[in-house]
């Protein structure tokens, strides 16, 4: 049995090597893995359109059994995914550049532990080549993590605060314009960085936001504000977008808000940082989590009143 001394000291070892390899890839040895493993650009395109990339972390076969499934799932829903070891994500990220440039499709980057740092790492790679990125899902990803690059269109960053292993609190870079959300669940005993990337609930959602993709905007209506809270003990899981801005009118109170527009009263007082009693000045700017919504869905949803 690996005790976590040794899964700590092959973490950490990991890590080093993963920032040599970031910086010694070129594009040649990409092809010539490209051509001999089976990448999602060998992979004919399907409907919806979209390649997804996702990547284990450390003793990824182990431990990041999770990314497996979820790979399994997003390929059962119609969209090409293809899972690997995070220690080859430089090759990858080349070959999925070139493949970008023969079809553009959105891009999907998910990745646990390690992973999420190969995540992040290869949207910077696909970033200095002006390609965006659709979606980016880091899942307890390591302190060494970069933020999170402008390309990227969203991004979800699911992690435990408290991980030695993971706890990576990715934030985005300056000037970033896409619909960020961060969620920690380290409130939660019953999950550890083990088996976080294995929550059934978590992976219907990404596959069902990843279906939606070729359907939903980049940029939702309005401002977008980025959106980070911890779950408290016994709440559900929902994974946001972002945030909105709404403002509250005579009357109004979080209770009254959170009812209108269907989200739980506790997201709102802690986004907000306000007591869920605590009276409302009318015009009091509050945040709301909001997903976005494919284009058919908009279409239906007049602007809000209030």
């Amino acid at each position: 049995m690996i005790s976590p001394a040794q899964v700590a000291s092959f973490v950490i070892g990991a890590m080093l090597s993963a920032c040599f390899l970031f910086g010694s890839v070129d594009l040649a040895i990409a092809r010539l893995t490209a051509a001999s493993s089976q990448t999602v650009a060998m992979q004919p395109a399907t409907k919806p359109h979209g390649r997804a990339y996702l990547f284990r972390g450390a003793l990824g076969p182990i431990f990041s059994r999770g990314m497996d499934r979820l790979t399994e799932r997003i390929n059962d829903a119609g969209v090409a995914a293809n899972v690997y070891e995070f220690t080859i994500c430089s090759l990858i990220a080349n070959s999925a550049i070139q493949r970008y440039r023969e079809d553009p499709a959105p891009v999907i980057l998910i990745g646990h532990s390690m992973g999420g740092f190969c995540a992040l790492k290869f949207a910077e790679m696909l970033q200095a080549e002006g390609i965006p990125v659709s979606l980016v899902v880091t899942v307890d990803p390591a302190h060494i993590s970069p933020s999170v690059p402008l390309n990227v269109e969203r991004y979800i960053n699911i992690f435990l605060s408290k991980s030695f292993l993971g706890g990576g609190d990715v934030v985005p870079k300056i000037g970033y314009q896409g619909n960020y959300a961060s969620f920690d669940l380290s409130e939660h005993d019953e999950i550890s960085h083990i088996n976080i990337d294995k929550l059934n609930s978590v992976h219907e959602q990404l596959v069902a936001k990843i279906v939606q993709l070729a359907t939903t905007p980049a940029k939702a209506e309005g401002e977008t504000v980025p959106l980070h809270y911890v779950l408290p003990p016994n709440a559900a899981i929902e994974l946001w977008d972002s945030g909105m801005p709404v403002f509250a009118r005579s009357g109004d109170t979080l209770q009254t808000i959170a009812a209108y527009y269907h989200v739980p009263l506790w997201s709102l007082a802690e986004v907000n940082r306000i007591s869920d009693g605590a009276p409302l000045v009318p015009g009091q700017r509050v945040i709301v989590p909001r997903h976005l919504l494919p284009f058919a869905e908009l279409s239906r949803h007049s602007p809000s009143t209030r």
